[in-house]
Formats: structure tokens, sequence, C-alpha cells
């Protein structure tokens, strides 16, 4: 008996209906990026490893997927190093080249690449896969889609703004009521400084990114663990914890970092970028929240999240500014700032809010039945003209039983069907059913796409 085929854990596949609403996704996110003057670019699915470790962490590198070197991959591999079994150093022996973890750090590699062919400020984006080698669970997937917009080659903090403004339209524009959360990094190493930890600022914005999932006594637990004292943790929680809008946060931050340079120049920051988008038109709220850490070690200044309000997922969206990321390429004094929408979370969200518009759950708008030859070849001249016109049509390529090819047209949830048996052919006309109120009416071409095309937009 043959075994039953299987994906591995953490990926999916995509019918025809679901493909159609990640394209509707994919198109909107595009759409906006273009709106803002952003530009395409694609880069390999695998990297060098030597590009892509040491950009996340030391949990994000562990979450790297490796890629096995082809041909005799033992052939510098010692017995001694067989046999130690230790996977970290086997892996740096057997791969040299690992699948992108993120669109970041591959773009950083592709900006110093290109560099001679840029014209700076560069706005790129991406719309491409990632891969994780994380636990799968609900929305938490090993391969899945990041629509990635940057900025670099300007400091200035209009950037900021604009792609927080980009959060907002996009979300507007599917019907997700969201909250747009920010800090900056440059806070968090102001705190880290006050409470007397500034060399642990990793451990402690690792720590505290996990807090929304696993709580504040988890998070006091690690810090304590990796050597955070009982008083930095005590004087942390209070900070962390500020309750009030965002005026109150950041004039009390003022007064608890008003002795680190580093900490009060992120307030004044995010004194500037809030300011800015409070005399802007925002749809939804933008809310500084010092939990958020983004444990990413890239990120220096201004970082973003993004949480769905009416439905139960983690974040769909972040992003934030990394001075120094092509630094690490041989290209220093680069400021970059961007952000990523998270196309597989949103879609989740979007089916569990039963959001997506009633024309996106179909791509043909009308099928022709097929009663033989003569028909058929009336059709085929017909579609020809409703193509061009902008409707897109099928003819059911066999002459079946109209039972049948109605029973196609209600699968695909086609809203018209067009019946040309002797009678129409003879006039020259189509009859057209509606397929959702059941009325049929005779009509030229012409009509019918009219008619289409107004019941459709």
């Amino acid at each position: 008996m043959a075994t039953k085929p299987s994906i591995p854990k953490g990926t999916r596949d995509f019918s025809p209906v679901e493909m159609v609403k990640r394209n509707y996704i994919f198109n909107t996110i595009r759409g906006v990026f273009h709106q803002f003057g952003f530009q395409q670019i694609e880069t390999p699915s695998m990297e060098n490893l030597s590009t892509l470790m040491g950009k996340y962490g030391e949990e994000g590198d562990k979450l790297l997927f490796k890629i096995q070197n082809s041909g005799d991959f033992c052939h510098d591999v010692t017995d001694e190093e067989l046999l130690s079994r230790n996977p970290l150093k086997l892996a740096n022996k057997f791969c040299e080249k690992g699948l992108r973890y993120d669109l970041t750090v591959p773009f950083a590699r592709y900006v110093v690449m290109h560099r001679d062919e840029l014209t700076l400020p560069f706005k790129r984006y991406q719309i491409q896969p990632v891969w994780r080698a994380d636990r799968p669970q609900k929305g938490r997937y090993r391969e899945f889609y990041q629509c990635d917009a940057d900025v670099v080659g300007s400091d200035s903090l209009l950037n900021e703004v604009e792609l927080m403004q980009m959060l907002d339209v996009v979300f507007s524009q599917f019907g997700i009521r969201v909250a747009i959360k920010m800090n900056n990094r440059k806070i968090l190493s102001g705190i880290a400084e006050i409470i007397g930890e500034a060399d642990r600022i990793v451990d402690i914005t690792v720590a505290i990114d996990k807090l929304d999932k696993i709580g504040l006594d988890n998070v006091n637990a690690e810090l304590a663990e990796k050597g955070v004292t009982p008083d930095a943790i005590a004087k942390l929680q209070p900070i962390i914890m500020l309750q009030g809008d965002n005026a109150e946060k950041l004039e009390a931050l003022s007064r608890i970092l008003a002795e680190s340079e580093v900490g009060m120049k992120g307030v004044t920051e995010c004194q500037y970028i809030l300011g800015v988008l409070g005399r802007l038109t925002m749809n939804n709220v933008v809310e500084l929240d010092l939990t958020l850490a983004r444990g990413l070690n890239y990120y220096t200044g201004a970082i973003f999240e993004v949480k769905a309000l009416d439905a139960q997922m983690g974040s769909i969206s972040g992003g934030g500014r990394y001075d120094n990321l092509t630094g690490v390429f041989g290209m220093g004094g680069l400021s970059g700032v961007g952000i990523s929408f998270g196309a597989d979370r949103i879609y989740d969200v979007l089916n569990q809010l039963d959001l997506y518009p009633a024309e996106v759950s179909n791509t043909t708008k009308v099928l022709f039945v097929n009663f033989g030859e003569n028909e058929s070849m009336f059709a085929l001249t017909a579609m020809r003209q409703l193509r061009q016109g902008g409707v897109s049509a099928e003819i059911y390529p066999d002459c079946a039983k109209m039972k049948r090819q109605m029973s196609y047209a209600n699968a695909k949830n086609i809203p018209f069907v067009a019946i040309v048996g002797e009678d129409e052919l003879e006039q020259g006309k189509v009859m057209l059913k509606d397929m959702t109120t059941g009325e049929q009416q005779l009509l030229t071409v012409d009509e019918v796409l009219a008619h289409i095309l107004q019941n459709i937009r």
C-alpha cells in the first residue's frame, strides 16, 4: 500500500479559492507600496550562511534552516568531530548556505552589493517567502510570506512617519481594526542604563519581548537566569508597565531617563514621530508601548508592531530603524528603516473576521455553456470581446449535460452563466443567467459586457 503523501509541519497548501484571497492581500499591500513611491526587488531564497548568521541574535540563529552541501559534505569532517555529535559545529561543516530568515538582512546584502547602482535614499519593497525552523502553532508557520518596505540612505524621521501611515492605510483598506504600537530601542537602552544593567540590553530586550506570550513572572525569571540583579528587575517593572496616554508616558520617561543621553534621544524621536502623526488623519490608534522590544539585534531606533483588535492573533506587522545593518557587510554609515507585513497572519485574520470583499471569492465572471461546435465558436468570439472589455470569461470545454455544466458554475461561484442555443445563435444574442437571483435576460454581447461590468463593480 502506498504511503499517504504529506507536507512538512508548519507549511500549507493553498487552493484556488484561497489563492484568490491571498493575491487580494498581496495586491492591496503592493498598491499601497506604489502609492508611497517604493520600487520592487527580489533576492534568492537561499543566502550564504555567512550572510545570515549573527544578524538575528542567538535565538534567531537557532531558527535558521541550513542547506546541506551537495556532494561529499563530510570530506572536511574528522572522525572525532563526527563522534562528538555537536549539531552546531557539524552544521557549520556540512552547510554553507541557508534559507532566508527574513527579507531585511538579504536586502542589506543587496544594498552593499549594488551600492553603485542605487539612487539614495533608496525605497524598496519585496513580497517573498521566508523560512524559520520554529515550533509550528496557531499563526506561526515555518514557511510564510513577508511583504517588506524599507528606506535606506536617510536619517530623517519623516521616513518613520510615512511607514506608520502606510500601516494605517493598508489595514484600513483591509477593514481590520488595529493598534499600531511603537517604542524606541534608544529608550530601552536608556532604561537598561538607568537600572544599572547597560551591558545586558540584549538579554533585557529578548526577555521583555516575550511579555505577551509568557507573562511577567516568566520574564522576570528569564532575566534573573541571564544574570540581571533582583534590584534591577524591581526597578525595570514599573518603567515598562507605565500607564497613561502617549504624552503622559513620554513625560514620565523624560523624568526617569533624564540622566541617560541615549534614553532622552529616544524620547525626543518618539515625541517628533507621534507629534507629526497627531497632525495627520489616522484611522487607527498609535500607542507608545514600553513593553515592545522586538528581539532582533539590528534595531537601533524606533520600532513598530501591529496587533489586530478583533481577532486572536500575534503581531501582524512590525519593523523599525536599523542604523548599523549594512555595516556588517562593510558599508558603514548607511541608515535604514522598514516595516514588514505578515501576509499569512493577515490572511488568517481576514478569514476569522470574514472581511474579504464579495468579488474576491471568484475570478471567472461568466461561464459559457457548451452546446456543440457552432455554439462554442460563437462563444469563443463573444468571450474574446468580453475579455478585451475587462470581464473574465470561460467556456465549459465539453459538450456535457446542462446540469453538469451548471454544477461547475456553482462550484466555482461564477456569478453569471451565458447560454447560447439554436435560438440565441440565430439572433446573435446570449441568454444571460444571474446565478444569484435566477433572472435571465436575452442580450447582445455588448449588453452582456455592460451588464456584468455594472454588477461586479
